[in-house]
């Protein structure tokens, strides 16, 4: 689930003004949902009201379980005490409560004391929740006795639970007003903490130094004590040339225009970041269907094309051009490394550097820099905090000032990878922690370096996780304390990468399991994080299966990879460019006036259709974007890459 952070909110407002559907959308990301109803079912022959029920019972998904609690007022304390960490809870309405408290089969009673019975509930209560109530302050005053009473007990109803709630919403006509958010961090001298929404309603303009009146996305403070780490090189490693071909990068292209942010961190839960462009994307897929093409299209491919155009912000959207790769390079101690070879990792990532290996020939295939970041090591999380709270907030900065640099370079996508001893049942123990998984069924099996399973190992890893859980199972599930108890360096340095390029409008190539366990965090410090990711293929891994059905990422492809986390995306890179070119440069079918066909069969284009095939700009009037691709930096095709447009977004499938 994914309430940008908070454990517990209360969803007010008022009649018709859709705060149950508001609330709802609050715990669609959640596994599995207690919907705790608390109205009584009323007069049997009150058709309206049965109707009302009857909607609200419609729109729960069949996942969900139902409880009721209108039989004694008092049992919806004992519902929210009883309620486990893993567990979510939408409790609709406490008006509906109210009345039922104020029944008089259940007076004489001490209304005051079980209000406050409820906030203190709610207060330890280990589970997400999200409460809905009706808003009557704004009303009248009623002129009945029974009307008065109900107000006043509902009223202070609503102020006890607000109070004891991390965050409270106001519904007006369907839009959230956001009242309570979760409490910044005290400033100081050193620490700052101001936030801000970047808008999305419009291209932003090319990047410019931020200043007093410019949009800030989050103010960012070095924490006291923790001094800045030198980000690493980035490498950008040359192929040899294939037989009869001259060397040469065809994907030369423009930077992007994004926004500027402020530097220097702090991050926390809540955070207002950058939204998905919401039109460009559907746009854009609809315009495939009108493209010059002879069979029935790009099929699934079609969400490479929508989750680009939301991206770039243009239904019309470019092939990426410049692309940087992360490998995360860390290990984790303890069993979570069963099985793993003594300095594998190591090498790996001196393997890297050196520009050998398979994740440093793809990305040199791609024309794609590399950037070897060294995380901490992680503790044994069975027996200690694989980080302190210290290391995880610096490890966060880390990973957003690594997306805030590739951004200021202007990289147009960013594909996130890891390799490191242990971080499969790191990334298992985040995903029992925050969706309530088995690590039995999210721990993949362990493969020898000579080809043979090793089951032994894969036990030894399922105890480590195990153990850990067991060990944290009454302390805090926030994304912060998630990093330190469970997930480790580099899952915390991912989430900070997934941070950062969010705030920046840069798109993330998610492959494996670091990286869905960082969009699983991520939710609860930024809900907008995971609409700016794209996972190519799953890999046949069954954390990364869970992990993008919960966040909403549907895999493009099925080849089950096992080249290393980031190579298996690397991969399927030069066909998500493909088909991005193809539908750039299509254009529309004759039949719907995309040109007049010739004797030779070629349609020329008219006056009044602009051509995606011209380099330049078609459109004398400025209405569509300036499609002018650059020259090619040496012998081969022209560039296909992106052209200078702002980033937006939209979620894949």
């Amino acid at each position: 689930m994914s309430v940008q952070g908070w454990n517990t909110v209360l969803v007010l407002g008022g009649i018709r003004s859709g705060k149950s559907e508001f609330a709802e959308s609050l715990v669609t990301d959640a596994p599995v949902v207690r919907y705790v109803a608390t109205a009584p079912e009323g007069d049997p022959e009150d058709t309206e009201w049965a109707t009302r029920l009857a909607a609200h019972r419609a729109r729960r998904p069949g996942s969900w379980t139902t409880e009721e609690t209108t039989e004694d007022p008092r049992r919806l304390a004992d519902v929210l005490a009883s309620a486990e960490p893993n567990e979510t809870l939408l409790v609709d309405d406490l008006g509906g409560w109210v009345t039922v408290l104020l029944d008089p089969d259940h007076q004489p009673a001490d209304d005051v004391a079980t209000i406050a019975e409820l906030a203190d509930a709610l207060r330890t209560c280990s589970a997400r929740v999200v409460l809905v109530s009706p808003e009557v302050g704004l009303s009248l005053v009623p002129t009945t006795p029974l009307g008065r009473a109900f107000t006043d007990a509902l009223g202070a109803a609503n102020r006890a639970v607000a109070d004891a709630c991390d965050a409270v919403v106001l519904v007006v006509a369907g839009q959230p007003v956001w009242l309570k958010p979760v409490a910044a961090p005290a400033a100081s001298a050193s620490t700052a903490a101001t936030a801000a929404s970047a808008s999305t309603a419009a291209p932003a303009e090319p990047a410019a130094p931020a200043t007093a009146t410019a949009p800030v996305v989050a103010t960012l403070a070095d924490a006291e004590g923790i001094p800045e780490v030198q980000l690493p090189d980035v490498l950008t490693h040359t192929p040899p040339p294939a037989p009869n071909q001259e060397s040469g990068n065809p994907w030369a292209a423009p930077t992007m225009a994004l926004p500027m942010v402020a530097t220097g961190l702090v991050i926390q839960p809540g955070m207002e970041l950058p939204m998905p462009d919401e039109y460009a994307g559907p746009q854009a897929v609809d315009r495939l269907a009108t493209l010059d093409v002879p069979g029935a299209g790009l099929g699934v491919l079609d969400r490479v094309v929508g989750f680009a155009a939301a991206t770039q912000g243009t239904p019309t959207p470019r092939a990426w051009g410049s692309v940087r790769v992360l490998l995360l390079h860390g290990d984790h101690a303890g069993g979570g490394s069963a099985g793993a070879v003594a300095g594998e990792s190591a090498r790996r990532a001196a393997q890297a550097r050196a520009g050998q290996g398979v994740l440093a020939r793809l990305a040199a295939e791609n024309g794609a820099s590399l950037q070897v970041v060294d995380v901490p090591a992680s503790a044994a999380m069975e027996t200690e905090p694989a980080l302190t709270l210290d290391q995880v907030e610096s490890a966060l900065r880390y990973g957003w000032r690594l997306a805030e640099q590739a951004a200021d370079a202007g990289v147009q996508l960013l594909v996130l990878g890891a390799c490191g001893a242990g971080t499969e049942a790191a990334a298992a123990a985040v995903l029992a922690a925050t969706a309530g998984a088995e690590p039995p069924t999210v721990l993949g099996r362990v493969i020898t370096d000579t080809g043979e399973i090793d089951d032994a190992a894969w036990m030894v890893r399922c105890a480590a996780v195990r153990d850990a859980l067991h060990r944290t199972r009454r302390s805090s599930r926030g994304a912060k304390d998630i990093l330190a108890e469970l997930g480790g360096g580099d899952v915390a340095v991912a989430t900070g990468v997934l941070l950062g390029a969010t705030a920046r409008r840069v798109p993330v190539l998610l492959d494996g399991p670091v990286g869905v366990a960082a969009g699983m965090v991520s939710r609860d410090l930024a809900g907008q994080a995971r609409h700016w990711c794209l996972l190519a293929d799953h890999g046949g891994h069954p954390a990364v299966r869970l992990a993008a059905d919960v966040l909403g990422l549907t895999p493009l492809l099925d080849l089950r990879l096992d080249l290393g986390e980031g190579a298996n995306a690397l991969v399927a890179l030069p066909l998500l460019r493909s088909v991005l070119a193809l539908s750039a440069a299509l254009p529309m079918h004759p039949s719907l006036g995309g040109g007049e066909p010739t004797p030779t069969g070629e349609a020329v284009p008219t006056i009044d259709e602009p051509s995606y095939l011209d380099t330049g700009n078609s459109d004398p009037d400025g209405t569509e974007p300036d499609f002018a691709e650059p020259e090619p930096a040496g012998p081969g095709p022209a560039s296909t890459g992106a052209d200078d447009q702002p980033a937006s977004g939209w979620r894949a499938g």
